[in-house]
């Protein structure tokens, strides 16, 4: 099990699960079975899983929770004074006249296969508006204090759920190794909640809950359907929360469950340890890097969205020495990695890759040698799915304090996003009292991802 990483407000995860919300935001096999049953036995109005150009569309969205810093990675400011530009140096990319900060090399000789928006800008700056309105596209509806749990709107990866839904039996939204505090559904329900995959896939005897094969079955020592029954009965798997009698819910869907474990291409998937080692070692042999590489694996048999969450960006002290230490080299290995492998192996056009957090970093480094909260300007990168290659969209002045040509809201951000996926932004839904709510409000397309 990883260490969860605290931003300024100080709650891990753990702490969103003793407020008795976590049960809607992070799901085992097992819930997430039970509710899309239920599900499916309503009357639906939403269509086969939307396809771009033929092709079904998915995406890794890497949330860097904590607010990363422009200046440090894709916007350095190298003519700014030294209290404003840092420490580190600007240096030139696979592109022509495009320049990133000099901690994120393998990123700037991969700068030719992805777009950086530098002019996404908002005007929250808590970790907990800043999260909801990136990972939703909504603002909150009311001032929310640094560190609220907020779910007023579904997020990307829930979305993408109701419309996409189990395929070959595999979830359609997963989340690793947690899911962020505005990462669930809110009204559309537990069955568009991410299967959360915890742990470091990096560790020897890495494996995932609920879908791992008993010995006596992968073995072959099961000689009858009563003693694989039983076997099955003994896998690790986590208590059914929702229901009265959690051996009864397991029961009710038991073949589903079956059905997945012994699919050979969710074993494939889920069994990092089979990967080429060469790959492995591309990606960086550590949590972050193995946990994208899960991702790719996911995309690759068909789950729709993937989220890898990686905390620890709330630099307010030392940033600096986070970007030249093991932080900033996770991030710039695995990261370009990803965007290689999946060009490599003819991916890149239908998954869409996004990193981004709640917000930028403050121009001026503070007395601790950090930097602070700044919804005013930050950096998004987008590869694959029909993203231009080797762009950068927008800019900020010439000191990095606010987002200055092109300047994009994140309405925009998620209207381009659902369009990407095949979604209308425009579509409305209902929350459970019947209430319509848009998609996206007030969002343009940001017209240079479709050129």
């Amino acid at each position: 099990m990883s260490v969860l990483s605290h931003n300024c407000v100080g709650m891990p995860r753990r702490d969103f699960l003793q407020l008795g919300l976590g049960g809607l935001f992070g799901l085992g096999l097992a819930d997430v079975l039970r509710l899309q049953a239920s599900a499916a036995s309503a009357p639906s109005k939403i269509g086969p899983a939307p396809r771009v150009g033929g092709r079904q569309m998915n995406c890794i969205l890497i949330w860097l929770d904590g607010g990363p810093s422009h200046y440090e990675t894709f916007d350095p400011k190298p003519d700014a004074p030294s209290e404003i530009r840092g420490e580190f140096s600007a240096i030139p990319t696979a592109v022509p006249g495009i320049r990133f900060s000099e901690v994120v090399p393998q990123l700037a000789r991969t700068a030719d296969k992805f777009t950086v928006i530098r002019s996404i800008c908002h005007k929250d700056p808590n970790h907990g508006g800043g999260n909801h309105y990136m990972m939703t596209g909504s603002p909150t509806p009311v001032p929310v204090a640094c560190g609220a749990f907020v779910t007023f709107h579904p997020s990307f990866g829930s979305v993408v759920s109701q419309h996409r839904g189990l395929r070959d039996g595999m979830p359609a939204y997963m989340s690793l190794p947690q899911v962020s505090r505005s990462g669930g559904p809110n009204f559309l329900g537990g069955q568009h909640a991410p299967f959360v995959i915890n742990g470091n896939p990096n560790d020897k005897g890495f494996t995932v809950r609920d879908v791992v094969l008993p010995k006596d079955i992968s073995e072959g020592r099961a000689s009858s359907r009563r003693e694989l029954r039983a076997s099955l009965d003994r896998m690790k798997r986590y208590t059914d929360k929702l229901a009265d009698d959690p051996a009864v819910a397991f029961d009710e869907y038991y073949k589903q469950g079956v059905d997945l474990v012994l699919s050979p291409k969710a074993q494939a998937a889920f069994d990092i340890h089979r990967e080429d080692e060469k790959v492995r070692e591309s990606y960086g042999r550590n949590d972050f890097g193995q946990r994208l590489l899960m991702a790719r694996r996911l995309v690759e048999v068909g789950v729709s969205w993937v989220t890898v969450y990686n905390g620890g960006w709330d630099h307010h002290t030392k940033i600096f020495t986070a970007f030249k230490g093991d932080q900033g080299k996770k991030l710039d290995t695995g990261v370009a990695a990803l965007i290689n492998d999946l060009d490599q192996r003819g991916m890149l056009d239908n998954t869409l890759v996004v990193l981004l957090g709640e917000f930028g970093r403050t121009p001026k480094v503070n007395k601790d040698a950090g930097r602070d909260h700044w919804p005013h300007a930050m950096s998004v990168l987008m590869a694959g799915a029909g993203c231009p290659r080797g762009a950068v969209i927008g800019a900020t002045d010439a000191k990095g304090y606010h987002a200055a040509e092109n300047v994009f809201k994140p309405e925009d951000f998620a209207a381009s996003l659902y369009t990407k996926m095949g979604i209308n932004p425009a579509e409305v839904l209902h929350t459970n009292t019947g209430r319509p709510v848009q998609l996206v409000n007030n969002g343009r397309l940001i017209k240079e991802l479709f050129a």
